[in-house]
């Protein structure tokens, strides 16, 4: 029972590492204003694992040895650029290598061309319509 309980808190203490370095603000950042008033949030990629393990040995019931390890990686992935109330993202990684990354890539942008478009288009057609009446 008590070769038990080490092991236990062997795996416990490791996993308690691994939170202190992989937390939420690990993988989104706390916002950075700029000067001119853009907001940046960095966003992270955190990959980790770890491994534990233990055992008696000897004749005797009191013998337990055990060890542990833990690894975290964090990569960063983009930033949230956030300017007059309009949010983009900001890719850090390399750019998208096939078909399906460059969709996902372009969703952001094409969204806000079409928003630009049917705004602009809403702008061009009240004054032509009041014209129109005349």
């Amino acid at each position: 029972m008590e070769k038990n309980n080490s092991l236990n808190d062997l795996m416990r203490s490791t996993l308690d590492r691994v939170r202190e370095m992989a937390d939420v603000n690990t993988i989104v950042g706390k916002p950075i204003t700029t000067p001119d008033g853009v907001t940046l949030i960095p966003i992270s990629r955190v990959s980790f694992g770890f491994g534990s393990g233990g055992g008696s040995y000897g004749k005797t019931s009191d013998g337990f040895a055990g060890g542990g390890a833990a690894g975290v990686k964090i990569d960063p992935v983009a930033f949230l650029t956030i300017r007059d109330g309009v949010t983009r993202v900001l890719p850090v990684a390399m750019p998208a290598m096939n078909t399906v990354d460059r969709i996902v890539d372009a969703v952001p942008d094409v969204v806000t061309k079409v928003e630009n478009f049917f705004v602009n288009r809403r702008e061009q057609n009240a004054p032509e319509s009041e014209t129109d009446t005349d």
